[in-house]
């Protein structure tokens, strides 16, 4: 599953995100919910390169976020902010959905590594 901050990362080195997954595709797959859709598409200005990401969406294994997915959500933020793990809830939300269907999560962002059971990694193998 890629995070959000990974695709904000790629554009703003100047690189394609899009086209990066695309070669990724060819050997596994690439997944993705609505908190990231929304993350990312609304920081896209032009609206050709919006489209442009919404049909690579279209392609991905999509995760859902069910009303358990949001259960299962406020539940890890419960624990987490009980041990004085506080992190943002969009990330909590990212990580159940990857957690859901067994996937590494592909960021740049630290909070994960606060997640039990999450792997993350900014390295694509």
């Amino acid at each position: 599953m890629v995070d959000s901050c990974w695709y904000i990362a790629q554009l703003r080195d100047g690189i394609d995100p899009l086209k990066t997954l695309s070669y990724l595709a060819e050997s596994r797959d690439i997944a993705t919910c609505g908190v990231i859709k929304a993350e990312v598409g609304r920081g896209i200005r032009q609206f050709e390169r919006f489209e442009k990401f919404q049909r690579a969406w279209d392609v991905m294994l999509y995760v859902d976020s069910s009303l358990q997915r949001w259960d299962e959500t406020m539940n890890l933020a419960w624990s987490l902010d009980r041990r004085g793990v506080t992190l943002p809830l969009h990330d909590l939300h990212i990580a159940v959905c990857a957690s859901h269907i067994g996937a590494v999560i592909l960021t740049h962002d630290k909070h994960f590594d606060h997640i039990p059971g999450i792997d993350a990694t900014d390295k694509i193998y």
